[in-house]
This record gives structure tokens, C-alpha cells and sequence, in this order.
């Protein structure tokens, strides 16, 4: 199934990329739809099947695919509208949708790929077609936004690529020379430790730059601030899912490993920055789509820091990356509205919400208590198993220190959010204000429900991918 799914996926992406004839492009986005809800209810049905020697439906990937389908959904609708409220080049239009599939495409196939050299292929796949999304408005924002996408990205896959290399330097002493996850899995013991670490640093920061991690956190703040509002909700969620399979699937053969204290601590560090930094620019920053990304940049942090303490944290660290993936792509779906009333970005042209949208206003308000990890968001849960974990595992000190620095996170986000909620914008004429439908909002409310749903009473099915997921972590 996985052949036919990239086979006819890239062909349709191909098809729309040189079609020009509106009634055939709606015709193969929704022929995209279905071959994607078809191609993952299929994995689910066939969880740890190997397909085509170098794929295989584990229960991480499974996860990660059907929160990916989830989302794409709604991504394809607001793009439709985002589309229909501009005189479009139908030739730019071809291209974006042609470069969204593409980047589902690569997404869907990295999340199953069971080799780390078919996973870096397709995460440069990932890179190519967000660079296409990124430049859609074609101005010299989005074109600086585009190139420091590609400059930083280029760089973390060829760290990813050093590090493939150090990693089968490692092989030798185990008798293999198998790079499949499954057989460094099984060969973790026996790999030379040596070896091993630089592997480890190399894929670890290469992957960064995806998941939005310190060091490499850089290349999705542009990008998601350039981006038009549908394809940010993707960089924020469904893509920078893509960074954590890699850093994941690395980190279990480590922690199977003679180095699984080592590499605990360099996450750990890591962690603990990528949460420092973005409380620095959570406190400044006043572009609404970089605050939502530098956001991003804090539930990395609270992410890996669970999947380092361990216990009960590996449970809560992908608990909270499905959940913060719907709640993320909540937010950037709203921006678009916003953007359409004030024609800005700026916290400080934007204002008085509750007057112009109501049901956006309530969706805003919904999205920060639940982006801070407020009841009854399901994050309160995962937030508060990492923080139990951490506390189980002695990291007492770290444990105060992120509370901290996540308390000024929520002011600073709630202050620029009760401002555009509540606050009269500055010189804003109300002449002309575009109405939006309510409708618009209806993807939100469904995806901030399920937020709830997932944390609060889970489905035995979703309690057990998750299980599944994190069975190779020592205890």
C-alpha cells in the first residue's frame, strides 16, 4: 500500500503542479483527501506490517499519520479560503497545492520510514515543498523568510548525513551493517559507544531544525511567520512531528545503549534552552504568528524533557506532541481571520476581536488556556506527568526552573492575547472590516475538542499506540 500511496500521491502533486483548470485541481485535492484517509486507515489496520523493505507502520508512525490526516483536512479547507480572498495567479495557486501534497506526502512517508537514510531522504523532500509554501506571496519578506528556510534546513541534513555516517562507523563491532531502526535496536548493546555518540550529536541538532529545538530552532520562525496561515498550521504541527521521529527513534538506541544517561542529559540541556529562549522572545515579540512560533519552540522543550526524565514522561511526551499538533494548527488557522480584519501581523494593530469575530474571539481565548496547559486542555495532564516525572527522576532544580520560566511565558502570552481580545485597536478603521463566517471557525472548535477528548478520556485504541510507542524505553 505504501507503494501505491507515494506512487499516486507525487503524481497527483505533479498533475496539479502544471494544471491550470480549476474544476481538475478540485478534483485531485479531494482524490488527495481520500487516498490519504484510505492510505491511513489502512496502516492502522496493518500496524507493524513492512512494506516495500524500508517502511513500516509502527505505532509512533500510525499516531503521528492519523494526526496528520486529522489536520490536513481542515488545512486544505483554509486554504481554499485563503486562496479565494486574493486575485491568485492560477500558476501560484497550482503551486501550492501542488508543494502541499508533496509535503504530506514527504511527512506520511518519513513518519513509517524504518531506515534513518530513507528518513533524511524524505525529510529534504519536506524541506523542498515547505520552501515552495513559504515564498507563495512571493514578496521579498516571504523570499527572505524561503532562503533562511533553506540555508538552516541545509545544514541540519547534512549534520543528519555526518551523523549516518558516524552511526555505520559503529556497525563494525556489532557484526551488521544494517542501519534499519529495528536492527540498531536490536544491535544497541553491541555498536561502539564512541561511535555512537557523535552519531548521536549529529542527528540529534540535524533534527532540531524541524522539531524547532535548540540549536537549529532558527528555520521555522521565519518560516512560519512568512507562510500563509494554512501552511504555518502544517510547519507547526504535522512537520515539526517529523524532527521528533528522527531525534525519537535515534534516542531508543541510545537509551538501549551503554551512553543512555549521556544522551538523557544532552536533551535535557537542550530542553532547557530551547524553553529559555523562547521566554526571552515570548516576552518581546509582538508579531502574533512569531509569538505562536516561538510557543512551538517552549512545548519542544517540555516535550523532550519528558521523553529525558522518563516513567511516566515518555507516556506524557507523546501525548502532549498529538496534542499540541491540534492545538498549534488551531491557533494558525485562526490567524488567517485575523489577518483578514486588520491586515497586519502586529499585536499593536490588532484589537477589540470580540467586536469583529466573536466565534474567532472564543476560539483565541479557548487556544491559549489550552496552548498554557489550563483545564481542561489535556496538556494540564501531559504537562503535569512531565513535571511528576522529572520530580520522580531527582531533576528537582530543572523542574523549578521550567515552572518558572513557563509562568512569564503565560503572562507574556495571555497580556498579547487579552489585548487583542479586549483592548480598542490603535487607529483602526472599522469601514470595510471583512465579516467572517462563523463556519470558519467550525475546524477549530473540533480540533480544541479533541484536545480535550484525548487528554481527559482517551480511547483505549489512542492509550495503547502511545503504550506501544514507548515499550523500548528502559524504566
Amino acid at each position: 500500500m505504501t507503494g501505491i500511496y507515494l506512487s499516486c500521491a507525487f503524481l497527483i502533486s505533479g498533475l496539479l503542479l502544471f494544471n491550470r483548470n480549476r474544476a481538475l485541481k478540485n478534483m485531485l485535492v479531494i482524490a488527495f483527501v481520500l487516498l490519504q484517509i484510505g492510505f491511513t486507515i489502512y496502516e492502522y489496520l496493518h500496524i507493524n506490517t513492512i512494506e516495500l523493505t524500508y517502511f513500516t507502520a509502527d505505532s509512533l508512525g500510525v499516531l503521528l499519520l492519523i494526526t496528520l490526516c486529522i489536520i490536513s483536512i481542515p488545512a486544505f479547507y483554509h486554504s481554499y479560503v485563503y486562496l479565494g480572498t486574493k486575485q491568485d495567479n492560477p500558476k501560484h495557486t497550482a503551486i501550492y497545492f501542488a508543494a502541499m501534497i508533496a509535503l504530506l506526502t514527504s511527512i506520511s512517508a518519513a513518519y513509517l520510514s524504518n531506515h534513518i537514510a530513507v528518513t533524511w531522504i524524505f525529510v529534504e523532500l519536506t524541506t523542498l515543498s515547505a520552501s515552495a509554501l513559504i515564498y507563495h506571496r512571493r514578496n521579498n519578506r516571504s523570499l527572505e523568510g524561503t532562503w533562511k528556510y533553506v540555508f538552516v534546513c541545509a545544514i541540519s541534513i547534512t549534520l543528519v548525513f555526518i551523523g549516518i555516517l558516524f552511526l555505520s562507523f559503529s556497525l563494525p563491532k556489532a557484526g551488521t551493517d544494517d542501519l534499519s531502526f529495528s536492527n540498531l535496536l536490536n544491535k544497541a548493546r553491541e555498536l561502539n559507544a564512541f561511535w555512537l555518540r557523535l552519531a548521536f550529536i549529529f542527528i540529534f541538532t540535524g533534527f532540531t531544525a524541524k522539531l524547532g529545538l535548540v540549536p537549529m530552532y532558527t528555520a521555522g520562525i521565519d518560516a512560519k511567520d512568512k507562510a500563509p496561515s494554512p501552511a504555518g498550521a502544517l510547519l507547526s504541527s504535522v512537520l515539526m512531528n517529523v524532527g521528533f521521529v528522527g531525534i525519537f527513534r535515534s534516542y531508543i538506541v541510545t537509551v538501549n545503549s551503554s551512553i543512555h544517561q549521556w544522551a538523557s542529559h544532552v536533551i535535557i540541556i537542550a530542553a532547557l534552552l530551547s524553553i529559555f529562549v523562547a521566554t526571552v522572545y515570548m516576552t518581546k515579540v509582538k508579531n502574533i504568528k512569531r509569538m505562536f512560533a516561538y510557543s512551538s519552540i517552549e512545548h519542544a522543550g517540555i516535550i523532550m524533557l519528558g521523553l529525558a526524565a522518563g516513567g511516566v514522561g515518555n507516556y506524557a511526551a507523546i501525548l502532549h506532541i498529538v496534542l499540541h499538533s491540534f492545538i498549534k494548527s488551531s491557533l494558525f488557522f485562526q490567524q488567517g481571520q485575523i489577518y483578514r480584519i486588520y491586515q497586519s501581523k502586529s499585536i499593536y494593530d490588532a484589537g477589540n476581536y470580540f467586536k469583529y469575530n466573536v466565534t474567532g474571539s472564543i476560539v483565541m481565548l479557548l487556544a491559549f488556556f489550552f496552548a498554557t496547559a489550563m483545564p481542561p486542555s489535556g496538556l494540564f495532564i501531559s504537562e503535569f506527568m512531565i513535571f511528576r516525572s522529572l520530580f520522580e527522576s531527582n531533576y528537582l532544580w530543572i523542574l523549578i526552573v521550567v515552572m518558572f520560566l513557563l509562568t512569564i511565558i503565560i503572562w507574556s502570552f495571555g497580556k498579547n492575547i487579552f489585548k487583542l481580545l479586549f483592548t480598542p485597536a490603535v487607529d483602526f478603521k472599522e469601514e470595510g472590516v471583512k465579516k467572517i463566517n462563523p463556519f470558519e471557525s467550525l475546524s477549530q472548535f473540533i480540533l480544541l475538542g479533541l484536545v480535550v477528548y484525548l487528554g481527559l478520556i482517551p480511547p483505549q485504541q489512542f492509550v495503547t499506540l502511545i503504550q506501544e510507542t514507548i515499550k523500548n524505553i528502559p524504566h
